[in-house]
């Protein structure tokens, strides 16, 4: 149950807030950059399975430890960490093997990435605790 919890919490945040981030953003930061590869339409299936494992993600090594022992902050810190192995690894092959992907692109992504995974970590992290104490 516990699991459970944390999974769906970390999930719905880091959806809400990345998805966010990428209707503000997709237009002005990627577009120009890569729209000549971006898909004419959106693809859901693969957006889903993405959510779902990147999620899963998070909330093994970085939600669950917070939870276990030194809360938001530990979540923040292994979240944050997760997002830049996770961000760089995408980010630096694209830079290795795309014509027109750029550094400046990678080092924005890669710093969404701790962003966004620390930031969801850490929220996701203090509602589980939260719920759990509810239940």
């Amino acid at each position: 149950m516990n699991i459970a919890i944390a999974y769906i919490l970390t999930l719905a945040t880091f959806a809400v807030i990345d998805t966010a981030w990428l209707g503000s953003m997709g237009d002005r930061l990627y577009r120009p950059f890569i729209g000549s590869m971006l898909a004419d339409n959106f693809r859901l299936a693969p957006a889903i399975a993405f959510y779902t494992l990147y999620a899963a993600g998070l909330t093994i090594f970085a939600v669950l430890p917070g939870l276990a022992e030194g809360g938001w902050k530990k979540a923040l810190l292994w979240g944050g960490l997760f997002g830049l192995f996770a961000y760089g690894t995408y980010d630096l092959t694209n830079l290795a093997t795309l014509k027109t992907w750029s550094l400046k692109l990678s080092l924005i992504d890669m710093t969404w990435g701790v962003i966004v995974s620390g930031g969801s970590s850490a929220i996701a992290c203090a509602l589980a605790a939260k719920a759990l104490r509810l239940l």
